[in-house]
């Protein structure tokens, strides 16, 4: 049903513009080659990644109200990637990408270790932390773009949104489905993540090296979302928790759905962002943050489901 209903979305992203394909008058094919189908490629693939890279995030905290956007994940590459702007303006693509990659994964490191000082009694102090410790980051990102005059550019890589999604601007995001089969393969060493240090030592897992291959993946994952479409909140909140209510906490068997809800969801705002203001747009993380902020209230409140599995 979740493949379908992506299946469906995607149908609609492709058929859905201010242009109109059936224009007799316009070459339908190359607004689908240079457009249409990056732009879908490029929500499908943004969604994804953010949710797979949520579920990573709560496994190594071990708290499932924390997201990559609540570790000071995206200010981190954005630091990154001012800092690549001013010493390498003529950067290629793939440059800036890898710097904002080491950029992200010390910034999450940076976040890993502070959570490792705050107790656990009360789950909601840890993304408070998060919330104070990105805010620091993304003061020191807007302060340096300020003295620098490149505040346009933190506008931007705030704001997540593809309009600007054009063939040749969006290939990068290509790697997240390649983070996405290593997360595959790490499946069971991340679920026991999610049990402690001490119990993940006594089962063999070598730990510290398991973190930094998950706060890898996560790094990752979302510089090149940043670098290409710009940050998008929430997605790598609720997914993971949908997900764990209704079909359980097994990792492995569930990877497939975190990855299709996520891009559901953003292929979905991104179509709803199209609509509303025809033939204007509104960004699909201005979209989902308002669905986002309403499912995780939900979350908070509803009962949990679980299914057992055999």
């Amino acid at each position: 049903m979740a493949l379908a209903g992506l299946a469906l979305l995607a149908g609609a992203s492709l058929c859905i513009g201010a242009t109109n394909l059936w224009n007799t008058d316009l070459d339908s094919g190359l607004v689908l080659a240079v457009s249409r189908i990056p732009r879908t490629c490029a929500a499908i693939l943004a969604g994804a990644g953010l949710a797979l890279a949520g579920v990573v995030v709560q496994q190594a905290v071990r708290n499932r109200l924390v997201e990559p956007g609540l570790t000071g994940t995206p200010e981190a590459a954005m630091i990154g990637l001012l800092g690549v702007t001013l010493i390498a303006p003529g950067a290629a693509l793939l440059v800036k990408m890898s710097v904002a990659a080491i950029s992200a994964l010390l910034g999450t490191a940076g976040f890993f270790l502070l959570s490792r000082h705050v107790p656990p009694r009360d789950p909601m102090l840890l993304p408070l932390v998060g919330l104070i410790y990105g805010g620091i980051l993304g003061a020191v990102a807007l302060w340096l773009a300020w003295i620098t005059d490149l505040v346009q550019f933190i506008g931007i890589w705030q704001t997540g949104e593809f309009s600007g999604v054009l063939q040749g601007r969006y290939e990068l995001l290509w790697l997240i489905a390649v983070m996405a089969g290593a997360l595959y393969l790490l499946a069971d060493r991340i679920t026991l993540l999610g049990l402690g240090e001490d119990y993940a030592r006594s089962l063999g897992l070598n730990y510290h090296q398991t973190v930094l291959l998950g706060l890898g993946i996560v790094a990752i994952c979302v510089a090149v979302v940043v670098v290409t479409v710009g940050s998008m909140p929430f997605v790598g909140l609720v997914v993971p928790n949908i997900v764990s209510r209704i079909w359980g906490d097994n990792l492995r068997q569930n990877l497939w759905l975190v990855a299709l809800l996520g891009a559901g969801f953003v292929l979905g705002s991104d179509l709803i962002g199209r609509i509303v203001r025809w033939p204007y747009e509104i960004p699909a993380a201005t979209i989902f943050a308002v669905i986002g902020a309403a499912i995780f209230l939900w979350l908070l409140n509803a009962p949990r489901k679980t299914v057992a599995h055999g």
